[in-house]
């Protein structure tokens, strides 16, 4: 299984429906809760190219982005071989 992290805040709706997906497929993941840790939040960003809105999500440091951008990639049929390494 590859290394997956996503930051989240606590009440951010997006944060719980990414979690949701990587958990239905059974994809273990390492949240990163960056309320009130602006430090976590600008490394965060770094991380993702400027992006500060959460959540942000990467697979094996590969930056796939927030939410909307976790369900396309699963519609276009790119989630699965990205968390079984195929």
């Amino acid at each position: 299984m590859p290394d997956i992290e996503i930051y989240t805040k606590a009440t951010c709706g997006y944060c719980a429906m990414a979690k949701e997906l990587l958990r239905q497929k059974g994809a273990p993941f390492r949240e990163i809760p960056v309320d009130g840790a602006p430090d976590l939040q600008a490394r965060m960003a770094e991380r993702a190219g400027g992006c500060s809105t959460v959540p942000q999500i990467f697979v094996d440091e590969r930056h796939v982005g927030g939410c909307d951008d976790l369900y396309a990639l699963d519609r276009a049929g790119g989630l699965d071989p990205l968390l079984t390494g195929a």
